[in-house]
């Protein structure tokens, strides 16, 4: 394969001109001098626009290829500058390789490709590139294919929003996914409202207005946010994070009765109410028979604690399946809540009637939860995982788009 046709042929760019091709004894690599054809020529590295030339740049460079026989292998061109009426004095573009990137568009499309389905460690290791390389060409590779998708964030109706931590020290991501599709549309550093203004500022006004539903936690910032921006979004709780306040009232009203029965030198009753923690918390139908005999002797014994399990339970049939038939059912389970004499459920049960009471009308009328949104939120903690943490949150957001925002990176020579 000496001729350079045969190698134009083999590297497969268009408008480029193989010159010549060597071994580099100092690097171990193959090297292929090339360059632009002329109608390549003269072109904005960053808007693709001929311009005139401005200077020859600073000399030859190189650009990392894909590897030729287990070899290294680049591929080398002189880098001229053109002015360009936008955006100034810029390197000219080159058709082989992105604007300021040193790699190749194959050798691009094969870390994105292989990133998908492999640790960010064994990339390294079998490209013979660092962590930070991965991160840059991941971050090339998504926004090129964001800007050749066109704008992403059209027709959404119905999103759910969450945060999820990434690394220790308070360091979280907020998530934002389509419901209509499942697809990540959105991930953004910190979890504040100005954090998610940032989010609608993107979309602007008249697509927020578009927005009917958006399901998330009781977090404020959510909820803040979401009533700037969204005029016309109706919010739903997720049914998960609002089983898990009743849990927690159950829990609470179990502490009592355990430190009264102390106080009292009650060791027996303690003892049981200790060791039926997770009797409490789990549901009928998945407790065994140790935990079945538990329960029904705090029945006979503890009639508080075993209200305060039933108003639990109760407020769980609250989302079983079902239509508006259960906003009735939540209004009684307000008003026995509200006279049950436990100070938990008492609390509770004013929180929900005053903060809370319509958007879970809305979550049962609309079916909403952020079932998708953790779903989504575990696969970025595999992600997370797999690459063995990251340095850089830019190189996290864009390996978490890649994988999650419905992005097609084929490897190079196949559709």
């Amino acid at each position: 394969m000496r001729r350079p046709s045969l190698w134009k042929r083999v590297l497969r760019y268009p408008d480029t001109v193989v010159e010549s091709k060597w071994f580099d004894e100092a690097a171990g690599a193959v090297v292929i001098s090339v360059r632009p054809a002329r109608r390549a020529q003269q072109r904005c590295g960053r808007c693709g626009q001929r311009c005139p030339w401005y200077d020859r740049g600073r000399g030859r460079r190189r650009w990392r290829m894909l590897d030729v026989a287990a070899r290294l292998a680049y591929l080398e061109a002189d880098l001229p500058r053109v002015r360009c009426s936008q955006h100034g004095v810029v390197v000219a573009a080159v058709p082989w390789a992105r604007h300021g990137a040193g790699h190749t568009r194959d050798f691009d499309s094969e870390v994105a490709w292989l990133t998908r389905q492999m640790s960010k460690t064994a990339v390294c290791l079998l490209l013979r590139i660092a962590w930070a390389t991965v991160g840059a060409i991941i971050t090339r590779v998504v926004a090129e294919a964001d800007a050749q998708a066109g704008d992403r964030l059209n027709g959404l109706r119905r999103i759910g929003i969450d945060e999820i931590s990434y690394k220790r020290g308070h360091r979280y991501l907020t998530v934002v996914v389509d419901h209509a599709t499942g697809r990540l549309v959105w991930v953004g550093e910190g979890r504040s409202k100005a954090t998610l203004s940032r989010f609608f500022q993107l979309l602007g006004p008249q697509r927020c207005a578009q927005i009917g539903l958006v399901s998330a936690d009781a977090a404020e910032w959510i909820f803040l946010a979401v009533a700037e921006y969204c005029p016309n979004a109706r919010q739903c709780l997720d049914p998960f994070h609002m089983v898990a306040w009743a849990t927690k009232a159950l829990d609470e009203v179990r502490n009592q009765v355990w430190r009264q029965a102390r106080q009292d030198g009650q060791k027996a009753l303690a003892d049981t109410v200790k060791g039926a923690r997770y009797a409490l918390w789990k549901n009928p139908e998945d407790l065994n028979g140790h935990q079945q005999a538990r329960l029904a002797h705090i029945a006979k014994t503890n009639q508080p604690l075993y209200r305060a399990y039933l108003l639990k339970e109760q407020f769980r049939q609250i989302f079983a399946p079902g239509g508006e038939e259960r906003i009735e059912l939540l209004d009684e389970w307000l008003i026995w809540a509200s006279r049950s004499r436990l100070k938990p459920f008492v609390e509770l049960a004013r929180r929900i009637r005053v903060h809370f009471r319509s958007d879970i009308a809305h979550t049962l009328i609309y079916r909403l939860s952020n079932g998708r949104i953790e779903s989504v939120n575990t696969k970025i903690r595999l992600l997370t995982r797999i690459a063995f943490g990251f340095k850089s949150v830019h190189a996290l957001i864009a390996l978490v788009r890649l994988h999650l925002g419905g992005y097609h990176t084929p490897l190079p020579g196949r559709t």
